[in-house]
């Protein structure tokens, strides 16, 4: 049903509507949610009448604004693009925000990263946005993996389309193939970005990624002559400073990197290695091997200003509440504690077991879990996606959360598949990248023959270089 726009900073360039599906497909009669829907134009005069849909990552994002983005990307440069906020998402009704979960986040900046009392204050977090949530009625069981890309089909269906093209990123990903194998009618391509392959996402995958994503920036630093002078044997250097970190953490006072009054933060080695691990926003791939370097000579104001950066979070955005319901149900079954610290133990040999028992970005996720009381669906989602449909498979090698070996491995089931890794590009390439945007359309004009060429000449780009200290 058409439907204003949602008000946010960059307004909508489009029309938007509601789309109302079943919470739970399995149950006749039950009550019903709401979707937003947005569907922006291409920017070509003659477009092609097959159009875009995309899927947001998270879980837990929010898709619509990421529309600037796709925008800059191109993505609509000659389809119509569709964007649908998923189910519990910002924008959706109900949406399963967890502005207790916010407030933590804000909080924990100032505490210690891995320590157990930190853990329950995150789970009464949680707690306390479940009770709030299930007193209103939601049934987080149906917050998975499986309804939502179902709710995509029927978005398909409501929108009267023959057929359109799929583009997602990060969790996207993983909802993407999973409506490709559930829902293929009607797709004509699709296009992942940072994969998560449902097949094999779990706690201790994290480690996984997080190992080739450090192994890429080091290695690229080596590559480079300046960098590798400036900063020789940086795996020492890290596993010095986690482990020295882990045994004496800083308190240090920083302003944030927008500004704005001193934030009082805590670096210790779990911190340490979170911040290497996340999106690059705070921490740019290029400073890593700086910012190591000043921490190991006693300066760790950078590291210092982008853990600042996480104290002050859009309270009410990013549905936390979806991304448990997923990773309880779909990621956190089947595997044990013991198996993230095993997992971290293979992949960071040497660092403390404290860091190495929390699972990168997903912290006491097992605890949350408890407390959040969903079942397992892993026999339903963690299987993997055998298809004919033409798919491109972009990757970047300094991705620490979804590894680029993942892309390759995800386009063994998928023979019409191309993959493609993009040096020095990190989480979400397309944005980053105006080669992954070049193929990304070229992909669209020809699903099964796309110009990858200007992926070859690609390398990343030259690291920080700060004075030595040992020098002077």
């Amino acid at each position: 049903m058409p439907a204003p726009c949602p008000d946010t900073p960059e307004p909508v360039p489009g029309r938007c509507g509601l789309l109302e599906v079943p919470e739970n497909r399995a149950r006749r009669h039950g009550r019903t949610i709401r979707l937003t829907v947005a569907v922006i134009p291409a920017a070509s005069a003659s477009p092609a009448g097959d159009p875009v849909v995309f899927m947001e990552g998270g879980p837990g994002g929010d898709a619509i604004s990421a529309i600037p983005f796709l925008i800059d990307s191109g993505v609509n440069q000659d389809r119509d693009l569709i964007v649908m906020s998923q189910r519990g998402g910002l924008h959706s009704q109900p949406n399963l925000a967890c502005p207790e979960v916010d407030r933590f986040n804000a909080a924990s900046v100032g505490l210690r990263y891995d320590a157990p009392s930190t853990g329950r204050r995150l789970v009464r977090a949680a707690k306390a946005c479940r009770d709030r949530l299930t007193a209103a009625g939601i049934d987080l069981r149906s917050y998975n993996t499986t309804e939502n890309a179902a709710d995509f089909a029927d978005l398909r269906t409501a929108l009267g389309l023959r057929r359109w093209n799929v583009y997602g990123y990060s969790y996207g990903t993983e909802l993407a193939l999973t409506y490709l194998r559930r829902h293929p009618r009607g797709i004509r391509s699709v296009a992942i970005d940072s994969v998560v392959p449902p097949q094999i996402v779990s706690l201790p995958w994290t480690w996984d990624s997080a190992r080739e994503g450090v192994g890429e920036i080091f290695a690229a630093c080596e590559a480079q002559p300046r960098c590798a002078n400036r900063y020789p044997d940086l795996p020492r250097t890290l596993t010095r400073q986690v482990r020295r970190l882990e045994a004496h953490p800083l308190t240090v006072t920083v302003p944030p990197p927008g500004g704005g009054e001193p934030v009082k933060v805590v670096l210790d080695g779990g911190a340490l290695v979170n911040l290497l691990v996340a999106d690059g926003s705070a921490l740019p791939a290029v400073d890593v091997p700086a910012a190591l370097d000043e921490l190991a000579h006693g300066n760790p104001e950078r590291l210092a200003r982008a853990r600042a950066a996480g104290a002050h979070p859009a309270v009410g955005e990013f549905a936390h509440g979806l991304t448990n319901s997923v990773a309880c149900a779909e990621w956190a079954p089947g595997f044990t504690e013991a198996d993230v610290l095993k997992a971290g133990r293979r992949a960071f040999p040497g660092w403390p077991d404290t860091v190495l028992a929390q699972p990168p970005q997903l912290p006491f996720q097992y605890d949350v879990c408890r407390v959040w009381n969903v079942p397992d669906r892993t026999a339903l989602q963690r299987v993997a996606t055998y298809s004919n449909v033409p798919t491109l498979i972009v990757s970047g090698t300094f991705d620490l959360k979804t590894g680029a070996g993942w892309g390759p491995y995800t386009g063994r089931t998928l023979p019409r598949s191309t993959a493609v890794r993009i040096p020095g590009i990190g989480h979400f390439v397309v944005p980053q990248s105006p080669c992954a945007q070049s193929v990304l359309a070229s992909f669209l004009t020809r699903p099964t023959a796309p110009d990858t060429g200007c992926v070859a000449g690609l390398e990343p780009k030259p690291f920080t270089i700060t004075p030595d200290p040992e020098s002077s």
